[in-house]
């Protein structure tokens, strides 16, 4: 098999775990491989490979495996629930970007992928803060949670880092695709800074070097930019540092359970909150390896496009 085939085939296989067809455009920027590929080869290798028009199907717009053709119709629908959302998670993105000591705002998970299962679905983020106020700014992210679920809608900033934790321990696809996806929403620059912490990202998907779902960064507002910088006066020094301290003990207590479940990967210290303990990265990988293996393409390595 062709390496830019085997790319091409391996990339729907992966999108094929979340039952995701994707368009042209994603396919290319998604692209599982290690070097830049444009457009007009992706496009020309789907319409000249014998293998590929064997394995996959393009209807209506969307690529997806032979006998999943049934997903497009799945695909139409969260389509349209996820623009029912879009306005809301850039609302609750607004609000995240005010708490004191956040530093960047992204949405992660389904909805930045376009992929959400219905209307209600949660809204997830991942917050970027300075050193030394990870659990504060969390526990204030917590206060917008219930607020936000007495209104019906269910926010998760599930992942908080502090801006000198940024560069990712695990370093397989499915935090590759993590990083790429997100949709920064606030602190565009501090986006950039954590893409050049994570250059190992360019080896798993090397199109996808900026962001696919672009969305300009929303101004705070003068008065929310002088309530944030009086906030966080408020809590330098030793105040804030002990409140952050007994914060993150507390949380350790109560977390120290779920710290030990089999597949958790949570991280919990002084520069991340990662609340991961049931970690959906294992059933992904699981399933995309199975994909692989009855395709043949678990040896297939990944080469230069010019090879």
């Amino acid at each position: 098999m062709e390496t830019i085939d085997a790319a091409i085939l391996r990339t729907v296989l992966y999108a094929d775990v979340f039952h995701f067809p994707l368009t042209p455009a994603e396919l290319h920027h998604f692209l599982i491989y290690d070097q830049p590929v444009s457009a007009a080869v992706v496009a020309d290798r789907l319409a000249r490979s014998a293998l590929l028009q064997q394995k996959l199907v393009c209807k209506q717009g969307y690529i997806t495996c032979c006998g999943r053709e049934d997903l497009i119709v799945r695909r139409l629908s969260r389509d349209a629930a996820a623009l029912e959302l879009w306005p809301l998670a850039l609302r609750y993105g607004l609000w995240l970007s005010r708490l004191p000591f956040v530093r960047m705002v992204a949405l992660t998970g389904a909805l930045a992928m376009r992929n959400p299962t219905h209307a209600r679905d949660d809204l997830d983020y991942l917050l970027v803060t300075i050193p030394r106020r990870v659990w504060l700014a969390r526990a204030f992210s917590i206060l917008l949670v219930r607020l936000a679920r007495l209104q019906g809608v269910e926010i998760c900033p599930n992942y908080v880092l502090a801006e000198s934790s940024l560069a990712q321990e695990q370093r397989d696809i499915f935090i590759a695709h993590e990083v790429t996806q997100m949709v920064p929403l606030y602190g565009h620059d501090l986006y950039r800074h954590l893409r050049d912490c994570n250059p190992w990202v360019g080896a798993h998907l090397a199109n996808a070097d900026d962001v696919f779902y672009a969305q300009a960064e929303r101004p705070l507002g003068h008065g929310w930019r002088i309530l944030k910088t009086l906030l966080e006066r408020l809590l330098a020094g030793r105040v804030g540092d002990a409140l952050e301290d007994w914060e993150y003990r507390r949380k350790l207590r109560r977390f120290a359970a779920q710290m030990r479940t089999p597949y958790s990967a949570a991280q919990l210290d002084e520069g991340r909150v990662k609340g991961h303990f049931n970690d959906h990265g294992h059933f992904v990988l699981r399933e995309y390896a199975a994909r692989l293996r009855e395709h043949g393409l678990e040896s297939v390595a990944l080469s230069k496009a010019g090879d």
